[in-house]
This record gives structure tokens, C-alpha cells and sequence, in this order.
């Protein structure tokens, strides 16, 4: 039977998985649509500081549209992206290959050489993400090397590995990476707003690079639009006539403006929590039985913690530079980055309070009042936020060790479906508490006379924070094992693929964008092309990786290391 269908393939979700599928996909010949939840953003769009509560946090149903989402589990806070560009927009540009521990990781270790087959696709990564070194050192970057000196980590200091132009500060060029077809870019200011979204055009989201040339290629963008549910078409129900989409007006409580898209082929990229929850839901309605029973395990944190130190003065301004500038690794499984909002983040301090001793889930709050008992002036000098962005350092501490818990499909209270919850993997509990973290917190304080902070969930909840969510529908041998193959297609069902953080297996220890975009790129280079189709034009350096059937490379640098096998303009 010949169907008709609005395009070859869907793409839910359009943060760097989605962003590289689309791409790929456009460029091999195929009709593609992205549905991103989110609201696009021109540069002038971006909040000018964090207060903007309209344009940086996204709660829709409050009428808020930004690129900042937080959601409390009982075991978690997250916070991720969310806009055309997903979390390119508000991420931190850091752009780091993990530890060799990554690439063993038992979950997936065995179905190829990991190190070696994606070490292409993180060189077509690097170079389309613009990936290059931050050359400055500024106050925090001196305090963490002299703190990596005391400790014996010295040899493991690195500037950051960053997607961001440099250029001349402030100047606007000709598209300064792909021969001149990409957009226009202008020079870091090194205002070091980078999480609040880049106003000046120097950050390399998504919209500047694989989004970009995406849409170039005919690829269509729909924004503001959720995905609710996807059906297989045919009575074999196992997607090989294709699937149909239902889709809302995202945020929507009433005027739900539901449309109705058809397709070949779909690829989730909603991000590791859309991912597992639109998944789940489907799996309950029964719209896609067939899913694997392993749908929601395997869920990683990459194990953060993240700390505060706020300076009592402005003897250091430790605003002036990009997001994240440095880092160490105290042990081979730690590591630590400095991180700034610049002068635009004073509302995140109310994420924070005064540190907090470990403890469990009962003794923590009291062990909190204890501390705030014992530092009354330092717990009322945070209460105003007027100067904390600039005078703060944000430690953020992520660690490569096997952690994980699952979210479970709960059924809703009220309304239809299910909604998720986390619990704690009793062989591998996600860490509450990482003493590398409180020490160099403390260090920090001790060295400024500043005021060392917890997240406010961490200090009176017990509950961690990241900003890193991964997994649920990871790779595996077989469907007891994992919710899709080594090629990111899903058991049970033809041209149904998962492509973003979701499909990491394993706790990388470091920030995983490039991760997701290197695994992304490698699914899509293992799709034809269209057929009767001819690859379309894209600059050079906009292609992917020629990789040969029998790749061989030496190992890729890790995180502390530098990658100096792509040109990077500046």
C-alpha cells in the first residue's frame, strides 16, 4: 500500500541531538520536520539578567517562555534547556571528550570499540561546534590552580575547551567558520553571561551551526509544540509503515490546538527527561507496546555537586570572562570547574544557602538550621542578592563513577497517563554529598573570606543537584539489556531511533554535549541517503567525518587535554 505522509522523517526536540539529526538527515535527501516545545530566540530575545523571570525560566502554564526549566524529584533537581537550539542556549559552551572510563562502561562495553568509532565523529563535532581553547586566567582560574597546586593536581589544570568566537570583543564578521556560509558573528565580550543566554552573537549554539545549515536544506522548525503521543501506522504495529504524531500547543491548559503530523521515521530527541517521559507514556497508552522494559533505568546524574563561594567585597570580579574557564581533576574520577553567570545571575542565589554538613535525609535539615545557628550574619548577607553573581564562584564538581537510579512511570493522580519518579539504585546510589566537593568549597572560602553555600535542595533536602541529566533509554546488547541497539534504533519497531542524552549509558564525567552530538553524528552517518537522492550542498566544513569500515585512530584527548586536530578561527 502507497501512503502519503507530511515527511520522510520527525524530529521531536532540537537541542544537539535533534540539531545533528536534522541536518544529517536534510543533507542525505529526506523531507524533515523538527517539533521543539520551546519558543525560538534571536539573539536580542535572551534575558538581560536572570530577574527576567518571563524570558529565562520556562514554566509555560505561568506564562513564563525562557531557556531555564528546573523539575524536583524526590532523589534529584534537574535543570535543563529548553527553546529551538535546546540546551545550546543556555548551557555553559563547554565542550569536553570524557575520561577513557566512559567508552567501558559494562552497559555498553562490547558492542564496538566506542573510543575508537567515535573518534571521527568528535573531530566533526569540534570542528562544527567551533571548539577551542579559552586562552585568559582571571581570579577563579588562579584560585583553582593554586588549590590544584596544594593538592597535587597541578598537572591536571587546563583552561576550558569552549564553542565560543572570540574574535575581536564586540566586533561583527562574515562567518568566521564555514567559508563564509554560515551567519554573521561577533567577538566575545567575556561578560560571562553565557548560561543567560548569549545577546551578542558569540556563542555557538545550535542555531549557528547544525540548526542552521539544517534549515538552509529545507528543514522545518516547528516551535511552541509538544508531542504528546506517537502511534505506529499499519496493522503490524511495528512502525514499518510509518508513525503518526499528535501534537499540542505547548503549556497549554485549555486551547490545546492539537495537530495531527504523519511520517516514515521519527527520532526523540526531547532530552533526557522528555525523552523518558513522552517514551513512558506511550508505553502505558499502549501506542508503543513493544518498548523495552528497560525504559527508565540506567538514569545517570553524572554524579555533580555544586557549590558556591560568594567573596565579601569586590576585590575580585570574577564576572569577567565566558561561563566556565578552567578545570581540574583532584582524582581520576573528580573533576572540578569554575563556573559564573557573570553580573546577570542575582536571582540564582536564591538556589543556595549556607553549606551544610552530609548527612541523610533526616539529619540534613537539622544540620542546616545548626549551620545557619552558628554563621547568623554570614545566613543574613545572603538573603540580599544585590552583587552575588559577580561575587560568587559556582564550583560545579561531576564524577565518572557507576551511579545511576531509575524513573519509574507513576499514574497520574489526575488527567491521563503517567508521570515519573525517581528512586535510588541500592547497588549504585546517586551520590547526595561529594566530600571533593565541600573541600574545595571550603578551600575557596577560606582563600576570598567568602561565605561557602550548598544548593538550598542539597542543604535542606538531601537532594543533589545537576545540571546533567542522562540516560533511561540507553544502549544495550538486546532489549533486556537497553531500550535501543548500538545504532541508536529502538527495539521492537523499524525507523524509530532515540538520539540525545537519553542514549548515554554511562556517567562521562565531564559535560556531555559533545558526547551527545559525537553518538548523534554516528547514528546518522550509519542512514542512507534518500533514495534517488543526491547529497545536498553544505560548505566543507560543515560535513561530517569520512569514516572508513575499518577506522582506526589514535585515542581522543580527554578532558584535560588538548585537541588540537581541528583549526578553529578566532
Amino acid at each position: 500500500m502507497v501512503r502519503d505522509y507530511d515527511y520522510d522523517w520527525i524530529i521531536i526536540g532540537s537541542g544537539f541531538g535533534g540539531s545533528v539529526s536534522a541536518l544529517r538527515l536534510a543533507e542525505k535527501g529526506y523531507s524533515v520536520a523538527v517539533v521543539e516545545v520551546g519558543r525560538r530566540f534571536e539573539d536580542k530575545d535572551f534575558a538581560e539578567t536572570t530577574w527576567n523571570l518571563r524570558r529565562y525560566f520556562w514554566m509555560p502554564k505561568l506564562g513564563l517562555r525562557g531557556i531555564m526549566r528546573m523539575t524536583a524529584f524526590k532523589d534529584i533537581f534537574i535543570v535543563s534547556g529548553s527553546g529551538v537550539g535546546g540546551g545550546s542556549l543556555g548551557y555553559a559552551n563547554t565542550l569536553y571528550r570524557p575520561r577513557p572510563a566512559f567508552y567501558k562502561d559494562k552497559q555498553w562495553d562490547g558492542l564496538a570499540d566506542w573510543e575508537v568509532e567515535l573518534g571521527p565523529h568528535y573531530v566533526t563535532a569540534e570542528r562544527i561546534l567551533g571548539v577551542t581553547h579559552y586562552r585568559d586566567t582571571g581570579p577563579a582560574d588562579e584560585l583553582l590552580r593554586e588549590y590544584a597546586e596544594e593538592t597535587g593536581a597541578d598537572n591536571t589544570y587546563a583552561n576550558t575547551q569552549v564553542g565560543v568566537h572570540f574574535g575581536e570583543s564586540g566586533k561583527t564578521v562574515s562567518d568566521p567558520y564555514f567559508g563564509g556560509e554560515g551567519p554573521d558573528r561577533t567577538g566575545c565580550i567575556k561578560c560571562g553571561a553565557c548560561m543567560v543566554g548569549c545577546r551578542y552573537g558569540a556563542k555557538n549554539t545550535l542555531v549557528k551551526n547544525y540548526l542552521y545549515f539544517a534549515e538552509k536544506l529545507g528543514v522545518e522548525v516547528m516551535p511552541g509544540r509538544q508531542v504528546t503521543d506517537i502511534q505506529p501506522i499499519g496493522p503490524e504495529g511495528d512502525g514499518s509503515e510509518g508513525y503518526r504524531l499528535m501534537t499540542d500547543r505547548s503549556g497549554a491548559v485549555f486551547r490545546h490546538s492539537r495537530k495531527e503530523l504523519t511520517a516514515r521515521g521519527v527520532i526523540v530527541s526531547a532530552g533526557a527527561l522528555g525523552t523518558n517521559n513522552l517514551l513512558a507514556n506511550c508505553k502505558a497508552s499502549g501506542s508503543l507496546p513493544r518498548l523495552s522494559d528497560r525504559l527508565g533505568h540506567v538514569v545517570r546524574t553524572n554524579s555533580e555537586s555544586i557549590q558556591a563561594v560568594t567573596a565579601p567585597d569586590d576585590t575580585r570580579d570574577f564576572s569577567h570572562s565566558v561561563a566556565i574557564t578552567s578545570s581540574i581533576y583532584p582524582d581520576p574520577d573528580t573533576h572540578i570547574e569554575v563556573v559564573t553567570y557573570g553580573k546577570a545571575g542575582d536571582s540564582m542565589s536564591r538556589l543556595y544557602t549556607i553549606m551544610t554538613a552530609n548527612g541523610t535525609r533526616r539529619t540534613r535539615p537539622f544540620k542546616w538550621i545548626a549551620a545557619m545557628a552558628r554563621h547568623p550574619l554570614q545566613t543574613l548577607s545572603l538573603l540580599n542578592p544585590k552583587y552575588w553573581s559577580q561575587r560568587t564562584v559556582i564550583l560545579l564538581v561531576m564524577q565518572s563513577v557507576d551511579s545511576a537510579m531509575p524513573l519509574k512511570p507513576i499514574k497520574k493522580r489526575f488527567g491521563k497517563g503517567v508521570r515519573l519518579q525517581t528512586e535510588q539504585d541500592p547497588d549504585r546510589p546517586n551520590p547526595t554529598f561529594i566530600q571533593a566537593a565541600e573541600d574545595v568549597a571550603k578551600w575557596f572560602a577560606k582563600k576570598t573570606g567568602g561565605i561557602p553555600q550548598s544548593s538550598i535542595a542539597e542543604s535542606t533536602l538531601n537532594i543533589p543537584t545537576t545540571a546533567h541529566i542522562l540516560g533511561g533509554a540507553v544502549v544495550g546488547a538486546d532489549p533486556e539489556s537497553g531500550v535501543i541497539d548500538a545504532d541508536n534504533h529502538v527495539f521492537g519497531y523499524e525507523n524509530l531511533m532515540v538520539c540525545d542524552g537519553s542514549a548515554v549509558p554511562a556517567n562521562p564525567g565531564v559535560n556531555p554535549s559533545l558526547s551527545i552530538t559525537a553518538m548523534t553524528e554516528r547514528a546518522m552517518s550509519k542512514i542512507p541517503l534518500a533514495p534517488g537522492a543526491e547529497q545536498k550542498h553544505l560548505p566543507d566544513e560543515a560535513r561530517a567525518a569520512r569514516v572508513a569500515a575499518n577506522t582506526s585512530a589514535a585515542g581522543p584527548p580527554a578532558a584535560s587535554e588538548p585537541a588540537e586536530t581541528w583549526t578553529t578561527p578566532t
